[in-house]
């Protein structure tokens, strides 16, 4: 059954007897002995029935069958692991992609499925404790496994090495996590400052597959952990002079820049608002503007794509795409109206104040602490990104 599954083989033996001989009329030809005896009609009370310990085969069946194509269990193997470690290893690689679960309620998916009878593992006594220990094994391993997977999901897939784009994103902790040296308060994309976290960099390929990531302290700027993320990108893919990578406009400061080129790349940034200004003359001209063919998505094929238009400039080696999108304009227009209704609401409460004769000094202070003090937020003029 499971290599027919597969599409190996026929779910029919090849030896399999031929179905019996139809006469003409569509009668089959009666043997002696159903001539004889009839069998006997078994009476089911459908009501009565009850299905026990139902399994789902199909997804981790084909889960199991990408497994092995990848050979992943060669490369865990080869890491060191041991063949208890691979099976868990599995499973939980399953669990993220068919329903992704922590590893407390894990345990309790891998039982409801057919997973144990596919790797052939005893999952009975499975814990969450098991699952933790696991991934302690498998993290001092990460860059050989990274590494090895990568080739063969590049022999497998046809991929190429031209174009990697680097970000990062944010993991908090509820309590102290006093024995996580990582662990730190910083920027929070959680907004949870409360609470420490760590920071997640994860390197991707053109078509989303994953070539390197790195865990870095929870109050570390964006744009320090470049360096350390390249070198552990050209750990996992070797140098590939030539390549691209793109990094959002927190990674694109000068320093960035020089160590992507020292490294032999390419690069795509986003630049900040204020290096935008230096642009202002060129994005009021109406002149060489080119519009952007956006398709819609295969799977929204009714998808409104909003209109981009691009202009290229060159200034020195680095070219420059200025970049006008009705996306970018409404968005920065939002911002700037709700910046503007917040001063407006600042004001009104700090009248009422004043004529309430309610407003207070502040001892270090003298101006008073009244809302009104602090300034409009900074932000440029209604010009769309440029890259």
């Amino acid at each position: 059954m499971q290599a027919g599954l597969a599409g190996q083989l026929s779910l029919s033996p090849a030896d399999a007897a031929p179905p019996p001989r139809v006469e003409k009329g569509g009668r089959k030809p009666r043997s002696a002995s159903s001539q004889t005896s009839a069998p006997a009609a078994v009476a089911v009370d459908s009501e009565r029935v009850s299905l026990e310990e139902a399994r789902e085969a199909g997804a981790v069946h084909v889960g199991h069958q990408m497994w092995g194509q990848l050979g992943l269990n060669e490369i865990l193997q080869a890491a060191g692991l041991s063949h208890r470690a691979c099976r868990l290893s599995e499973a939980m690689t399953l669990n993220r992609l068919i329903f992704p679960l922590s590893e407390h309620a894990m345990p309790d998916w891998i039982r409801s499925t057919a997973l144990a009878d596919i790797v052939g593992a005893d999952f009975s006594d499975l814990n969450d404790e098991t699952l933790y220990r696991n991934l302690d094994r498998l993290h001092p391993h990460r860059e050989l496994i990274e590494r090895e997977l990568g080739e063969r999901e590049k022999t497998l897939f046809s991929l190429d090495n031209t174009l990697y784009l680097y970000d990062l994103t944010s993991s908090y902790f509820e309590g102290q996590a006093e024995s996580n040296g990582q662990a730190k308060r910083g920027y929070s994309r959680d907004k949870r400052r409360d609470c420490k976290q760590v920071l997640v960099g994860l390197v991707l390929d053109r078509d989303g597959f994953p070539k390197a990531h790195e865990v870095f302290e929870g109050n570390r700027q964006d744009r320090s952990t470049v360096e350390e993320m390249l070198q552990s990108l050209e750990k996992r893919t070797g140098n590939k002079p030539g390549a691209t990578v793109v990094v959002d406009r927190g990674m694109a400061y000068e320093e960035n820049l020089k160590q992507i080129r020292a490294h032999g790349y390419h690069y795509l940034v986003a630049c900040r608002q204020s290096e935008r200004m230096a642009w202002l003359a060129e994005f009021e001209k109406d002149d060489d503007w080119e519009e952007v063919i956006r398709k819609p998505s295969p799977r929204n094929p009714e998808q409104k794509k909003s209109q981009v238009r691009i202009k290229r400039r060159q200034k020195g080696d680095e070219v420059f795409l200025l970049c006008v999108s009705e996306g970018r304009e409404a968005k920065d227009r939002a911002i700037r109206e709700k910046q503007e209704q917040q001063l407006k609401e600042d004001l009104e409460a700090l009248q009422t104040q004043v004529g309430k004769r309610a407003l207070k000094k502040n001892r270090e202070d003298p101006r008073g602490n009244g809302p009104a003090q602090g300034a409009l937020p900074a932000s440029g003029p209604l010009l769309p990104d440029r890259v």
